[in-house]
């Protein structure tokens, strides 16, 4: 059978809506099914690797890839107001769990046009992934949880230096604040990937989060790339500390290097990317330590891991 890249799991989707890039793989589809079967057959026969995982370390496969889904709605959110114009739309939003608005956000007046090239491939990405994830969990996806992409940014601004106290930060004023707020959102997806794969019970839900990770690894070398090659030393470094201060006491974080030594990949001495757990993730995206919804997600995620 041929897999229709604008119809997935019974939905047609908007093909205007839709990028190239959606055209999925063979692995991709290997993913989708594997997944969404694991579900099917904890609900019908209690006894898949979901339960059995559920039962070792209280969460499980639906929780930790609708814990991802609740990032990959904010990048999605966020790229597309960028890139577009415009954010996603009703078919790409619901579920279970309380169904949210998003405040802020509007296309950039990139004046860089490879800038902004960057910002249309990414967007289309992360919209492949909220489709891909959505599709997997079939019935247990979650809704889309409120997002504030307005009042988050200057908070996290102010709190890493780049504004003054009483100043605001407009992440979609121009090219550089783009790419400043990319840069905040990126490497937290990638270390947040991989603090999740231990976490995976299902080897082939494994290899669906390492595809997935392995794109958003390229994403945070692409802007990482652009600050670095734009001079945002400081900038990159003042945020990077800003994050470490949230996810603990370990200096985690890294920054783009300085003028005589770049640091593309924030990698450990071994050469791998280091990982956050769900709770560090949550400390900076709610802008707190306090495990209090605020920041990015103002009510909160969705689902279990919160």
């Amino acid at each position: 059978m041929t897999f229709h890249p604008f119809r997935l799991n019974g939905g047609v989707q908007s093909e205007e809506a839709a990028s190239p890039k959606l055209n999925m793989e063979a692995g991709r589809r290997s993913f989708v099914k594997t997944v969404g079967l694991s579900i099917a057959g904890a609900a019908i026969m209690g006894t898949t690797g979901v339960q059995q995982a559920a039962a070792q370390q209280a969460i499980n496969d639906v929780d930790i890839f609708n814990f991802a889904l609740n990032l990959e709605y904010l990048e999605a959110e966020f790229y597309t107001r960028a890139a577009f114009g415009q954010g996603l739309r009703p078919g790409d939003i619901e579920g279970t769990g309380s169904l949210g608005t998003v405040s802020g956000g509007r296309q950039v007046e990139f004046s860089d046009p490879n800038i902004r090239k960057y910002a249309v491939e990414i967007a289309n990405d992360e919209l492949a992934h909220v489709r891909l994830l959505r599709t997997a969990l079939g019935n247990n996806k979650i809704a889309r949880p409120s997002i504030d992409l307005s009042l988050a940014f200057t908070f996290a601004a102010r709190a890493a230096g780049l504004v003054g106290p009483n100043d605001t930060f407009d992440a979609f004023g121009s090219d550089s604040n783009f790419l400043l707020a990319a840069f905040l959102f990126e490497d937290v997806g990638v270390t947040a990937y991989k603090g999740a794969a231990p976490l995976i019970s299902d080897p082939a839900n494994l290899s669906g989060a390492a595809r997935i990770l392995a794109v958003e690894g390229y994403h945070a070398g692409a802007i990482r790339t652009l600050l670095y090659a734009n001079g945002f030393y400081p900038q990159t470094q003042a945020i990077s500390n800003a994050r470490d201060s949230l996810d603990g006491s370990t200096d985690l974080d890294q920054g783009i290097g300085d003028a005589v030594t770049s640091n593309i990949v924030p990698s450990d001495l071994s050469g791998q990317v280091f990982a956050r757990t769900p709770q560090q993730v949550l400390n900076i995206v709610y802008l707190n330590a306090n495990k209090q919804p605020t920041g990015f997600f103002p009510n909160g995620t969705n689902g279990t891991i919160r």
